[in-house]
């Protein structure tokens, strides 16, 4: 079984088992040093880790002996493309991931009973955990009360999800649901979910996870290994199946010096985020060391570790060390459970002394950075690897202003870079410009979950409330902690209040504005926006700031740390030298610098060090599952099998599995496909599956309208993938989009043999209404940002048979394998340019009987023209779930065996 120790007695490494404690008899381990291989020692920490796994669970089935030896032979098999297993310790959820998780489930139990087997067969065998983080919105902020009202309406608006997930933490064995309000899944898991190590069923092992959110690598700086996954190959793990992995290569990133005594770990993690991205570590390991770590805390390192995605790593890795077990004993772990994390890991050569580099493992490339070099930065305006140092901003930013469009441009003509648009609110004139700041967010587990930055921030604020500041009242501002420990140490500080009155008032317990659920933007602003067409600007201390993720009238969004989101609201513009020009005037007349107002990384450790204690830990999570009274009061069904409402608009049994069969079809060719959409490059699953607001000119808002529903209840397309006639409508529905068909930005496509002009999804339905299959034409980075599985599930709803991209984002990837989509990469030197491709053409797909992975396919076109693609099947399992349909078909015909 998954996350268990396989039976001793057939596996062919019971020899290495032993007790940890001689005191202790029946707690054991799988003592790795006394497989006697001097080639363990060498390895990186991280593939250790790999290797425990597959020494634990070799069966000579799912797991053999042969990967053990591969993993053990890493120097070499690192470059050859080797498939290996692994078995996750465990699995976290978010509700935008859970909830459709919890759907597929559901519709398994009833395509499994359907064929005759047992339907309680699909049932968690790996432990899951939920955290209900992403439902809450911004509706109300500047208020004492804007927590409450917010959670209401969180509540008013997903009861019904709410009332189907507590149903699922009935009905499915080992899966736990943390409630709405406790916090941000990735904070939760850093501060409460962690183990480190596993005392389960006798034996000690690594804790190690996959989750349905590509920051779960958040969890590597804490020395638990773990990564991103699309939710579809998650439910595939929790039903006990191995994670199926090319093992990878190990950058080796050398961290030494002392950041200076302003740098943030904010403006540590963006530069380390540019420099990956320059150097290509997509599908890598990314693993830290050197004396440099050594300077960093938990919080730090976390912080690193939270944005392994927007560099395009796997998994972003810090070896568990002194600082680690300190960090257990600061968020209140258990004292004994601390003793055998230390005594284990020791024992297995997994425990690091970042001072001594006679431990330095072989990497397969080394990379350094000196902390010294680092200087306080944002990233953007439209991607995290944008990295712009603050003293440059104001000069970049003009710059975008007038270059071509693109992720460093608006191409705004020079004679309106001045334009200024007046408006009033609340009874007072104000004014908007380019770069004018109108939304200004302390959001995100990146940052929340680091109290350095988070009291930086506040001892930013009480500076600047003691220098006469203030933020005008029209930029939307709010402050969403990742978990209520942060609320609880920022009061015991005597910080809170001074966020308060720069209008940073506590707004709720989620993702909110990082993920696009910022709420509306006052009537005026907009209206002065839309009159100028104006590139207004959103600050917010998150990790994502791709187009139309934020808010729809943020064209600009840059990342930056806690303590710069206030410094640019206090501005209220981008356009500021802050090395040179006062960041505002106060009622005195006195010109103020950041410089006068910035906290020292001195005056910020001080701080921490007697407001950041165990006790507040022990305190917020020990009611964390039952604190929530709306929670607790909700009724959910008792039934095994989940009995579909006609009329829910949330909760919908999907059509994945209609028609099933318990035999396989032999895979066939796409014939005469169209080109749905021609895409460029790095095309986000923002811009594949959007999760925020439904436009009401959109297909869905129509779907929902006739549903009888008024745009007050639409919610936002994320608290929808429960629904799939919701989430096919809104796939492609990013206004963002840009499409070159139309050589504009917007959720539409042409219709190829009408020449018609339609929303996405409506000329998905033409289309398939008359018979035809569809392709997609993209660049590369296909599919980077969210792990968001509706960016796979929607395309295949639409009838998209294949991708055919330059690259990929490896979570989007493994997602379309999953839906059955096939996706096809161009082979090295060509592009649809260099080809000539227009995508008017008509598309076959020559797709043989026989396939292996990464095998090249041909494709014609209806012009004559043929070319070779790769078919990127990377692994042989890969292959098995294409010729079941997907792994979720995969998994009901198993289910279904008798």
């Amino acid at each position: 079984l998954c996350c268990r120790a396989s039976s001793v007695m057939s596996n062919p490494f019971a020899h290495i088992v032993e007790p940890l404690d001689p005191q202790r008899p029946d707690h054991k381990f799988f003592n790795l040093s006394k497989l006697g291989d001097p080639r363990y020692d060498r390895l990186p920490f991280s593939i250790r880790v790999l290797l425990e796994s597959a020494v634990r669970n070799c069966d000579e089935f799912l797991v053999k002996k042969g990967d053990v030896e591969s993993i053990l032979n890493w120097k070499k098999t690192q470059t050859e493309t080797v498939e290996v297993p692994f078995r996750p310790a465990r699995v976290i959820l978010q509700d935008f991931t859970g909830v459709p998780a919890v759907v597929d489930f559901a519709a398994m139990r009833d395509a499994v009973k359907q064929l005759g087997g047992d339907p309680e067969k699909i049932n968690p065998i790996c432990p899951a955990d939920l955290v209900i983080d992403h439902s809450i919105q911004v509706d109300f902020n500047r208020k004492t009360d804007s927590l409450q009202k917010n959670q209401d309406l969180e509540f008013e608006r997903n009861r019904e999800r709410f009332e189907f997930l507590k149903w699922g933490s009935k009905a499915f064995r080992n899966m736990r649901i943390i409630p709405p309000g406790s916090g941000i899944v990735h904070q939760v898991n850093l501060e409460y979910l962690a183990r480190v190590v596993f005392d389960q069923d006798g034996f000690y092992y690594p804790d190690s996870l996959v989750g349905t959110d590509s920051h779960t690598t958040m969890i590597d700086g804490l020395g638990v290994l773990g990564w991103g996954v699309g939710g579809i190959e998650a439910e595939a793990v929790m039903l006990g199946q191995p994670i199926s992995m090319v093992l990878p290569e190990v950058i080796g990133y050398k961290l030494q010096g002392t950041p200076n005594k302003f740098i943030t770990s904010t403006d540590i993690v963006l530069t380390v985020t540019k420099h990956l991205r320059q150097v290509g570590v997509v599908g890598k390991f990314v693993e830290f060391f050197g004396p440099g770590v050594a300077q960093l805390s938990i919080a730090d390192r976390a912080t690193i570790a939270n944005m392994c995605p927007e560099y395009g790593a796997t998994a972003a890795f810090f070896p568990v060390d002194d600082v680690s077990v300190q960090y257990l004993e600061q968020t209140g772990r258990d004292p004994e459970k601390l003793c055998y994390i230390s005594q284990y890991l020791r024992a297995v050569g997994m425990y690091r002394n970042f001072s001594d580099p006679s431990q330095d493992p072989e990497f397969t490339q080394v990379l350094e950075l000196n902390l010294c070099t680092v200087v306080p930065c944002c990233s953007g305006p439209k991607r995290p690897q944008d990295r712009v140092p603050i003293a440059d901003m104001k000069k970049d930013f003009e710059t975008c202003l007038g270059t071509k469009q693109g992720f460093k441009g608006f191409q705004v003509l020079p004679e309106r870079h001045a334009i200024s648009v007046p408006f009033q609110y609340n009874g007072e004139d104000y004014s908007l410009s380019h770069g004018s700041v109108v939304i200004a967010a302390i959001t995100s587990c990146t940052n929340t979950s680091n109290p350095s930055v988070m009291l930086g921030a506040g001892l930013l604020a009480k500076n600047a409330v003691k220098h006469g500041l203030s933020v005008k009242p029209y930029i939307k501002t709010s402050l969403s902690p990742g978990s209520g420990v942060v609320t609880y140490y920022l009061k015991e500080s005597g910080v809170m209040d001074y966020l308060s009155q720069l209008g940073f008032e506590v707004v709720g317990y989620g993702c909110m504005t990082c993920i696009g659920n910022s709420g509306p933007l006052p009537e005026p602003v907009v209206e002065a926006i839309t009159q100028g067409d104006l590139v207004a600007a959103g600050v917010l201390s998150g990790n994502r700031n791709f187009e139309g993720r934020v808010h729809p009238n943020t064209r600009a969004n840059y990342l930056a740390s806690p303590p710069l989101v206030i410094a640019y609201a206090i501005a209220g513009s981008v356009r500021i030298d802050f090395e040179n020009e006062p960041i505002a005037i106060n009622p005195q007349g006195k010109e103020v610098y950041l410089r006068d107002i910035w906290p020292t990384r001195e005056e910020i450790q001080n701080v921490e060090r007697q407001f950041v204690i165990p006790a507040m830990f022990k305190e917020v999570y020990a009611k964390i599952e039952n604190v929530n009274e709306r929670w607790n009061s909700l009724k959910s069904p008792s039934d095994k099998l989940y009995t579909w409402d006609p009329k829910s608009t949330y909760i919908k049994s999907p059509p994945f599995f209609e028609g099933l069969t318990r035999d396989l079809k032999p895979p066939q060719s796409i014939k005469d496909a169209y080109v749905l959409l021609n895409l460029g490059d790095s095309v986000t699953t923002d811009h594949i599956s959007p999760a925020g607001n439904i436009a009401r000119n959109s297909p869905a808002a129509r779907y929902l309208t006739s549903r009888g529903l008024t745009p007050r209840d639409f919610n936002s397309y994320g608290s929808r993938r429960g629904n799939d006639a919701v989430m096919a409508r809104g796939t492609f529905a990013n206004i963002r989009l840009l499409n070159k068909f139309l050589g504009k930005q917007a959720p539409s496509t042409i219709h190829l043999p009408t020449g018609e002009t339609m929303d996405v999804s409506d000329a998905a339905e033409k289309y398939q209404k008359d018979g035809h299959p569809l392709l997609v034409l993209a660049g590369k980075e296909y599919g980077s940002g969210s792990s968001r599985d509706w960016a796979a599930k929607g395309p295949f709803l639409l009838g998209i048979k294949a991708v055919l991209a330059e690259s990929y984002e490896r979570i989007h990837r493994s997602n379309l394998v999953g839906m059955g989509v096939i996706p096809l990469e161009y082979l090295p030197g060509d592009t649809s340019d260099s080809l000539g491709l227009t995508g008017r053409e008509r598309y076959t797909v020559v797709i043989p009987e026989k396939i292996t992975p990464r095998m090249t396919v041909e494709i014609k076109l209806d012009t004559g023209k043929t070319f070779n693609v790769r078919m990127r099947f990377d692994t042989d399992v890969e292959l098995t779930y294409f010729q079941h349909g997907g792994i979720l078909n995969y998994m009901i015909r198993k289910m279904s065996e008798k």
